[in-house]
Parts: structure tokens; C-alpha cells; sequence
């Protein structure tokens, strides 16, 4: 991700991450269009996730990325790393 790293600019992580399956995903971009904090787009057309926890205020969005995702390969899972 460009500018270091995202987490240190979202406090109060939900932990829940967002993933991708780049076997479904068609590279059409939607998901980069309604959550650019937490997705580019690679030369490609296909994203890249930050891997930081969805942070709290963001979660909404990132429910509306999921939901907007016309070949459903983007999912927003518990995050199982912070769970101790």
C-alpha cells in the first residue's frame, strides 16, 4: 500500500479483515472504487488488500464493498490472528 502502513492511522480495529479470491475476481475494480483506504488496484486491475484489520469506522464500507462485489470474490472475515 502506498504510505506506509495503514493501521497506525485507524485506531480501534473491529478485527475483521477483508480478503479477496482471486480465482473469482474478474478485476472490475467496484471494491477499490467504494473502499480506497483499504484497496488498490494493482497494473492489472485487480486489488490489493491492506492487511490490517478493517478498522471500526470503516466497516459499513467495507460491507458495502462486499455486498457490491459483482462476482462475490471479496469477503470480510473475523480476523482469526486476533484472537490470541
Amino acid at each position: 500500500m502506498s504510505g506506509g502502513s495503514r493501521g497506525a492511522a485507524f485506531p480501534g480495529q473491529h478485527g475483521r479483515r477483508l480478503r479477496v479470491n482471486p480465482i473469482a475476481c474478474d478485476a472490475h475494480g467496484v471494491c477499490a472504487d467504494l473502499l480506497p483506504e483499504l484497496i488498490e488496484l494493482d497494473p492489472w486491475g485487480y486489488p490489493v488488500i491492506s492487511p490490517e484489520p478493517v478498522p471500526e469506522e470503516l466497516i459499513a464500507h467495507a460491507r458495502r464493498a462486499v455486498t457490491a462485489c459483482p462476482t462475490l470474490a471479496l469477503r470480510l472475515d473475523a480476523d482469526r490472528r486476533s484472537r490470541g
